[in-house]
This record gives structure tokens, C-alpha cells and sequence, in this order.
């Protein structure tokens, strides 16, 4: 329900892009749409897969204090989802990992946290430990505490409930021009 979503905002996105360009939804639209095949440069929404979605829930709302209205979708077969608006209109969601392999089309598979890490970078050092005591406390497993890294920054590693790795980390080349 969500990639659906997902998919038709897009769709969407591009097509008033279009007609902002055209002027019109016309013969226009093919051409435009050949120009735009490319890939945008940017990263939006990120859905990760849950065993628990309640559970996942009181983490990420209640143990690292995200915003959100809670679970939604739940009139819908396989649609029940928690989303969490972000700064920079960064979107988390949380859909249970069957159905997140349903809507995909792929059969689920086993957790491998080691195949990527949500990277959280914050203005100090002393943010970095004071998300990371936050996250363990809502019941993160710190798999590597925050420590200098060999790249001069500082970071620290946790798992969600679920096996997801975040890297906290103060890096300060990569901070948003906000902070």
C-alpha cells in the first residue's frame, strides 16, 4: 500500500514537473518525459521491514521520540503502516516485513543487518552520545559504542528492535546547510 503510495507521488511529481515545463499535458509529455529518464538526485522515503510493528512503534516514537499519528492503514488488508515525517521532508516508515515483501513481489528473507546502516549525523560529539543513550535506552542494542573513527569524525553503532543499523555520527562535511 505504501510503495503504491510512494509510486503514485512520483508519478505525479514528474507529470506536474512536465506540465509546469510544457504548458500543457499534451504531446509534450513523451518528449519531456524521454529528457527526465534519469534518476532525480534525491532520497526521500525510507521503509524498513518489521517484525513487530507495534513494538517498532514505541521504539522509534517513544524511545527516540519521532513524530508521528501512529499506525495507519490497519482498515486495509496488508496496508497497516507508521510513518514518521522527518526534517527536510525525510519520510521513515515501518510496515511489517511480510507485507513489505507482498507489496514487492519477493518472498521475505532472512535479517542481514550488515547490508546497509541508516546514518544519523547530528552537530556535536555530545549529540552523538547523548542519541546513542537514548537509543539504548528505548532498547537499541549498541553494537559499537560511540568512539573518534579512523575518518576523523565520531560515531557509534545501534540496532533497532528489528536488526537495523544506525550509525550516529558527527561528521561535519556532511551536515545540512541548516545547522
Amino acid at each position: 500500500m505504501a510503495d503504491l503510495f510512494n509510486r503514485r507521488m512520483v508519478a505525479f511529481d514528474i507529470l506536474t514537473d512536465i506540465r509546469a515545463a510544457t504548458g500543457s499535458w499534451s504531446g509534450e509529455v513523451k518528449r519531456a518525459l524521454q529528457r527526465r529518464s534519469a534518476m532525480r538526485a534525491r532520497f526521500g522515503i525510507l521503509t524498513l521491514g518489521v517484525d513487530d510493528l507495534e513494538r517498532s512503534l514505541k521504539f522509534y516514537r517513544d524511545g527516540l521520540g519521532l513524530p508521528t499519528q501512529g499506525i495507519v492503514g490497519q482498515e486495509f488488508e496488508h496496508g497497516a503502516i507508521a510513518i514518521f515525517h522527518l526534517e527536510g521532508g525525510m519520510v521513515l516508515s515501518l510496515f511489517p516485513r511480510g507485507d513489505l515483501g507482498l507489496d514487492a513481489g519477493i518472498d521475505s528473507t532472512p535479517r542481514s543487518p550488515t547490508e546497509f546502516s541508516i546514518g544519523h549525523n547530528v552537530s556535536s560529539e555530545a549529540e552523538v552520545d547523548q542519541v546513542m543513550a537514548r537509543a539504548e535506552t528505548a532498547g537499541a542494542h549498541i553494537t559499537m559504542p560511540a568512539r573518534r573513527t579512523f575518518w576523523g569524525g565520531y560515531a557509534g553503532y545501534f540496532q533497532d528492535p528489528d536488526g537495523h543499523l544506525w550509525e550516529i555520527l558527527h561528521n561535519p562535511a556532511f551536515l545540512p546547510s541548516a545547522e
